[in-house]
């Protein structure tokens, strides 16, 4: 199925012209151990693969679509290690068998290799908490939908199948009958409402939604029509709604059985109950669980507080809030988490055996880039894909075979994308950073081929910043593809001249238009650049005048001056494939990213938030992009529409030259050769990485 209908296709290219062979050659080395095992469910339908799957959508099957295309009846069989697993889920209950545990319509998964084996841990790593050094949400993620292998291609996953309008302004997702939570209790279109009423749009748990939740500007209307059945009903056509959903980190349901219970609205004792636990009201108890933010890894209540947590689970709720992804946190401590697969989760492989397969996660946190490394060399890890760094490639390689595991290189979307402040409270260094002639000018001070060779073993593809991936978006041109991106230094020094960025002193360093020193201080993380793309750059820089300090913080201590306003240059990586656009314009206008990218302009967002009361008021261009960013999601990808805004929208991006691009290269991924079922993704891209295209419930350790 087509990621849009009515005859509207869109189909990334994901050939990106990079030397595939060349690639396999000089850097991978390619060992997947296959071993056979037996399954232990009984069943008298075949086993069925991911080759051999003719079913509507690729690699799957709902389950009557299953028995019908097979003429069988899939019997169901669950892990025989579930009730001890259980039994680690603070407050959860005693088991049902696997039949009561699962949906009466679950998802059928057809395996890449084979029917797996139940049991084993799967090890990982992280440098924090948050999930952007994590590969949890690769692991254990779902979503209303997702999209398939392809990244083309949107298929059902919570929901069972969703239905449109004529104009796009009215879509009804069908659930599961039967699906349950993680503690046992329904799932149900409630849950749905609940998140997006109860939570999303109550200003006492997010004060202000993202504008991704509202349409036009404004909140939708979402309403459980029946058990089975929640409706969205938009305020203008948003077609890409459903890709947003597939693509989006926050999941369109939380658990109403517990929360509610802490709501005041819905519970009018909501405040007493969570006194009577030691909160202070209800509001309290819901961010203890839900932690005012619809990032999924965020610090869970057992590391929060202790105490509290066992307190609830005395008074009969769960130490966690109850999920349905694959995976439930039973551990969490500052040295890293562990968790343990959901008793209740909704997917069944080809033989009725429950997903996952695999038992336990134990992810454990190390902050040390080379620690990490030394770790994955000596295979201790069993899948790493962020946080690692192309520059960790060849120890790797180099190791593989004595590790045990492979390395395999793939494409990005994003790349290392620098910006300066544009609202930054240095009012001298503001005027300069909003010259267009100094943007252009440390443009051109860059010399991406450079940062290609010693970063990417001239494996990119330098490039200037479109917003959308420039390699799988047709309507970006190749104009736009390389605008300023030529390394010229002559011509860079030529354009700080003109934006009177000049050595006023005779010390051999450029000064700021009053005649003050002109420092640049770079603060950098590895989870967003690579330290030698940020050391060549400030060299650049340096050698057309312009006196640069470099420095390396943590992913936390980066956000916090970020936020905070206090960074001359933020550096991070930015671009998005197509999907991210059509349903949410977020990096499209200030501050072009949620907090956990690369963000500029704040003081423009709280001029826009304020009516022009608090902030700086920005400049026309942006009025430009908000309305070109509006209309771009009212349209069916595919169209000559909506090509026509993106080529626009991507003008538009590279003549303002808010964000500097630089290198589009690849990305290591790592993975034990004791991981079966695996498969690696066509591409490397944070969006795409917590969408759960590649189906990790299937993987099986050998």
């Amino acid at each position: 199925m087509p990621l849009y209908f009515r005859g509207q296709a869109y189909t990334p290219n994901y050939n990106t012209n990079l030397p595939r062979g060349h690639l396999m050659k000089k850097f991978i080395l390619l060992g997947l151990a296959v071993a056979a095992c037996a399954t232990t469910a009984s069943a008298n339908c075949p086993t069925v693969l991911a080759d051999a799957a003719k079913g509507k959508y690729p690699n799957q099957y709902d389950l009557q679509e299953f028995e019908t295309a097979h003429n069988c009846k899939l019997n169901f069989s669950g892990n025989p290690d579930a009730a001890a697993l259980n039994k680690r889920i603070a407050g959860n209950p005693g088991l049902p068998n696997v039949n009561q545990r699962l949906p009466s319509e679950p998802l059928v998964i057809t395996p890449y290799q084979k029917i797996g084996k139940h049991g084993g841990v799967f090890n990982g790593i992280s440098k924090a908490t948050e999930a952007g050094t994590s590969d949890l949400l690769s692991v254990r993620h779902v979503n209303l939908v997702r999209f398939s292998d392809d990244l083309a291609t949107i298929v059902p996953n919570v929901a069972k199948s969703w239905d449109w309008n004529a104009d796009f302004t009215e879509v009804t997702f069908t659930l599961r009958e039967g699906h349950k939570w993680s503690d046992g209790q329904p799932f149900t279109a409630e849950d749905v409402a609940f998140w997006y009423n109860g939570m999303v749009m109550d200003k006492n748990i997010i004060e202000s939604p993202a504008d991704r939740f509202l349409s036009d500007g404004k909140p939708m209307k979402v309403g459980a029509i029946s058990a089975s059945k929640v409706r969205f009903t938009l305020n203008a056509p948003k077609p890409g709604l459903i890709a947003q959903f597939a693509t989006d980190f926050a999941q369109p349901f939380q658990p109403a059985h517990l929360l509610g219970k802490f709501h005041p609205s819905m519970n009018k004792d909501a405040n007493q109950l969570a006194q009577s636990l030691g909160f202070k009201d209800g509001y309290e108890v819901i961010n203890f669980y839900y932690g005012q933010s619809d990032w999924k890894d965020v610090p869970q209540p057992i590391l929060k507080d202790a105490a509290k947590a066992n307190k609830l689970v005395e008074a009969g709720f769960t130490a966690v809030a109850p999920t349905l992804e694959s995976f439930i946190v039973v551990e969490d401590t500052l040295d890293g988490r562990r968790l343990v697969a959901n008793p209740y989760f909704f997917m069944v492989d080809s033989q009725g055996n429950q997903l996952p397969y695999i038992n336990e996660i134990n992810e454990v946190y190390i902050g040390d880039e080379d620690v990490q490394t030394a770790k994955m060399v000596a295979g201790e890890v069993s899948y790493k894909a962020q946080s690692v760094n192309l520059p960790s490639g060849p120890v790797l390689l180099q190791n593989a075979e004595k590790g045990n595991y492979s390395v395999e290189l793939r494409p990005t979307i994003g790349m290392s994308v620098f910006s300066f402040n544009l609202t930054t409270q240095d009012e001298a260094k503001r005027a300069v950073f909003n010259d267009l002639n100094f943007r252009k000018a440390m443009s051109h001070a860059i010399n991406r081929d450079q940062i290609n060779e010693i970063a990417y073993f001239g494996l990119g593809t330098p490039l200037q910043y479109t917003a959308f991936d420039a390699d799988t978006a047709a309507f970006v041109t190749s104009d736009q593809r390389n605008a300023n991106i030529k390394f010229d230094q002559d011509g860079a020094k030529k354009l700080l001249d003109a934006a009177n960025v000049k050595d006023q002193d005779g010390d051999g360093d450029r000064d700021l238009p009053n005649g003050q020193e002109f420092r640049l201080n770079i603060q950098f993380a590895t989870q967003g650049v690579a330290a030698q793309v940020v050391e060549i750059i400030a060299q650049n820089w340096s050698d057309v005048g312009i006196t640069t300090s470099i420095k390396e913080v943590t992913s936390d201590e980066y956000r916090a001056s970020q936020s905070a306003n206090e960074l001359d240059v933020h550096v991070w990586n930015k671009g998005e494939p197509l999907a991210v656009f059509l349903g949410d314009t977020a990096e499209l206008v200030p501050p072009f990213a949620s907090y956990f990218g690369l963000r500029n302009g704040m003081l423009w967002e709280q001029y826009i938030n304020t009516n022009g009361k608090e902030g700086v008021k920005p400049p026309s261009t942006i009025d430009e992009m908000q309305n070109l960013a509006r209309d771009f999601t009212t349209v069916p990808a595919g169209t000559a529409r909506s090509n026509e805004l993106g080529r626009k929208i991507a003008q538009r991006t590279v003549e303002d030259l808010f964000f500097i691009g630089t290198v589009k290269a690849v990305a290591p991924i790592y993975f034990s050769n004791n991981l079966s079922n695996f498969k690696v993704p066509v591409t490397s891209s944070y969006s795409y990485y917590r969408t759960f295209p590649y189906l990790a419930p299937q993987w099986s350790l050998n």
